[in-house]
């Protein structure tokens, strides 16, 4: 077993494992099995960063063995400076949500800890899949561990919610493997993604590709106007639901576009380059605006999501390396700062057990240890240089102007919209006098919530002050994704 097959199957293991022995009256037991499952699990990806030869664009701890012999399916994984950063981020979450449910949740603890564990491992094989078949089956599978956690564990509407994310996420793929049966074929049954970069296809055979793959990864993002699952599914999952869901599965999309539609699809990406950036302005601009009027914290951080992804998505389709770098950054920022506000949220509501601004005021008077990790983590939220919230949405913008001034004015606004919303809230929930006696009980954070949030302050951290570690991995094989893409591919 290789580094990658043990990120996959040593979470899943752990998961199954809880699922098959836990029980509530061993609370305490699941709960350290979950969090030795969780830390072995990303001690293993360590190594996939530490042993990184970032000279190289080429698949790095590769391991390909037959799976389905009859039809050509390999059991195929590799990562490369595109991907290798989110496998690192997918177990580091792990842990935290872990941390975050301790003492939160009281019932059924080992199906709730199990399920995340097993979403690690799946998500971990989206991120590592060099098989078209074998993506897709870990692509789908994500969908069933978060339906479960969010239609068990969520909010009163949680039925409804889990419901329309399934769907939403589901039809959208059907395309996707409608697509990915028709390149089988083309490349003479083959499954190989890497195969798939090498083929000459026609102009109409490019843009009906394109636009399969975007039905699946347009929803998963998600992209305006297909975004309308998130805030509910947000809203009515837990808070170890709702940070998994922002910092990682929202990537799961955007990666697909780097993995699928621009190096299989280099020539239609570049004909419709200018619906891509259109419908992510529309994200970054209407979707601001749409946050600066919500009440529900959980709510107005979900639309801020959508915005942060809506410039994912234009830093992709800009075709120069400040923005597809800004991008992937951006990406593995957001994964920091939006799974740490929904985290701080999740404090409040343990405390509180409301999601509405209207229903704080003053907290920084009465727990001023967790009002200064909420401040930072707004301040990163809003892109304040020197935090992870910056650094991608920077270059982004740097790379928006490169290639056109007034998008990059137009992506520039964002920063405005970001820094209204969420110092809005931040204002009407942390300072000013006590609104009630709600808060004016409220008691600081413990060591088990200051540990989780410390741990994300120094990551947000030192990601906005040095990004170098990120930027260097990611480089050569950004590079060579551009050059691929410049390359006429017409048959």
């Amino acid at each position: 077993m290789g580094l990658l097959s043990a990120s996959i199957w040593l979470p899943i293991a752990f998961g199954t494992l809880l699922l098959a022995v836990g029980r509530d009256q061993n609370a305490g037991v699941v709960r350290g099995i979950a969090l030795v499952g969780a830390i072995v699990s990303f001690l293993v990806t360590i190594p996939l960063i530490t042993g990184f030869d970032t000279g190289t664009a080429a698949m790095q701890f590769v391991e390909k063995t037959s799976w389905i012999e009859r039809f050509n399916v390999y059991y195929h994984l590799g990562v490369d400076g595109l991907s290798v950063w989110f496998v690192l981020l997918t177990a580091f979450i792990t842990v935290v949500v872990v941390i975050a449910a301790w003492e939160v949740i009281t019932e059924r603890v080992a199906q709730y800890m199990g399920a995340f564990l097993i979403l690690s491992g799946l998500m971990v094989g989206v991120f590592s899949s060099l098989d078209g078949l074998l993506f897709y089956v870990f692509f789908e599978a994500t969908l069933i561990p978060m339906y479960i956690i969010i239609g068990i564990w969520g909010g009163p509407n949680r039925v409804y919610a889990a419901f329309k994310f399934f769907l939403y996420t589901l039809l959208g793929s059907l395309l996707m493997l409608v697509a990915l049966v028709y390149l089988y074929f083309k490349s003479g049954g083959s499954f190989d993604i890497l195969a798939w970069h090498k083929l000459p296809l026609p102009l109409n055979a490019q843009t009906l590709l394109f636009f399969a793959f975007f039905a699946a990864f347009s929803v998963k993002v998600p992209m305006w106007p297909v975004h309308t699952w998130l805030p509910d599914a947000h809203v009515e999952a837990p808070t170890g639901g709702s940070v998994v869901l922002a910092a990682i599965m929202l990537k799961l999309g955007a990666y697909g576009f780097l993995r699928f539609s621009l190096p299989i699809a280099p020539d239609a990406s570049r004909e419709w380059d200018w619906l891509i950036i259109t419908l992510s302005l529309v994200a970054v601009l209407y979707i601001g605006m749409v946050a600066l009027v919500q009440q529900d914290m959980k709510k107005l951080v979900a639309y801020s999501s959508i915005a942060h992804m809506g410039f994912v998505t234009l830093g992709f389709f800009l075709f120069n390396e400040l923005g597809v770098s800004g991008a992937i950054v951006q990406m593995i920022s957001h994964g920091f700062v939006s799974g740490a506000m929904f985290l701080c949220i999740g404090v409040l509501y343990d405390r509180v057990h409301s999601r509405e601004i209207a229903s704080y005021g003053g907290v920084a008077n009465t727990v001023p240890e967790f009002a200064a990790y909420a401040v930072l983590f707004a301040m990163a939220n809003s892109g304040l240089p020197g935090t992870a919230g910056f650094v991608g949405e920077w270059m982004v913008i740097l790379g928006a102007v490169q290639y056109n001034f007034w998008i990059g004015l137009l992506a520039a606004t964002t920063l405005i919209f970001g820094a209204a919303y969420t110092l809005w809230m931040v204002k009407r929930v942390y300072f000013g006098d006590v609104a009630n006696d709600d808060v004016r009980d409220l008691q600081d954070i413990n060591a088990r919530e200051f540990l989780m949030l410390a741990i994300l302050a120094v990551a947000v951290l030192w990601m906005g002050l040095y990004p170098k570690p990120f930027t260097d991995v990611m480089q050569v094989s950004v590079t060579e994704l551009l050059r691929h893409v410049a390359a006429p591919k017409l048959n």
